[in-house]
């Protein structure tokens, strides 16, 4: 019985230990994205659209682009141009 206790142990440190180490990596992972200033890296900076059909703001790089307007999904493009714009 007190091996069982013993190997239970065992177990429980080694699995903590092994958290411990993964969550220092994934720390050290971290702060290798950075900049050498310690701040974090910037994101590109993108320019947002207004869907034509419900004034929708979003990233210009997941709008659907049709001719100059701009929509949030084919939905909106398919009602806009049978319907025009929304009232």
């Amino acid at each position: 019985m007190s091996l069982l206790i013993i190997r239970l142990l065992v177990f429980v440190v080694l699995f903590w230990a092994g958290l411990r180490l993964y969550r220092m990596y994934r720390q050290w992972k971290l702060s290798q994205d950075n900049h050498d200033d310690g701040q974090p890296a910037e994101r590109e900076a993108q320019n947002m659209v207004r869907c034509a059909y419900c004034d929708l703001h979003l990233p210009e790089n997941d709008a659907i682009r049709h001719e100059a307007l701009h929509f949030c999904c084919q939905e909106h493009q398919q009602h806009f141009l049978d319907e025009g714009p929304r009232k």
